[in-house]
């Protein structure tokens, strides 16, 4: 966890305006910043486990700010993720040309059974 004059940097670095300590810019430093320090405490202590899931959660928030960062204004995606040096890997979409058909949509083919 972040101390108060630590966090309060950080917010100041990254607020888009003068009251600013909720959007998305803010949201993510502060996260990036606590990603840090659990990365080095973890390190150190291999077996804390509930530390970890902490860190995952607090990764899994951030991915998901990212991409509504991305989706809302690109720019600025960009220029944070220049600012805080986060890698960011794009997916890349596979065509799979027409859809596939679904289970329920299959067409039966008609048997002829022989009777003997």
């Amino acid at each position: 966890m972040l101390d108060k004059k630590k966090k309060q940097r950080v917010i100041e670095k990254f607020k888009t305006h003068k009251n600013d300590t909720g959007s998305p810019e803010v949201q993510i430093a502060i996260l990036t910043e606590e990603v840090k320090e659990l990365t080095k405490h973890l390190r150190e202590h291999k077996k804390d486990f509930s530390s970890r899931r902490g860190l995952l959660s607090k990764v899994a928030l951030r991915h998901r700010l990212l991409r509504y960062l991305e989706r809302e204004d690109e720019k600025r995606f960009n220029k944070l993720v220049k600012a805080l040096k986060i890698k960011i890997t794009k997916k890349e979409i596979i065509d799979l040309g027409p859809e596939p058909i679904l289970p329920e949509e299959t067409v039966e083919e008609e048997v002829e059974v022989k009777e003997e």
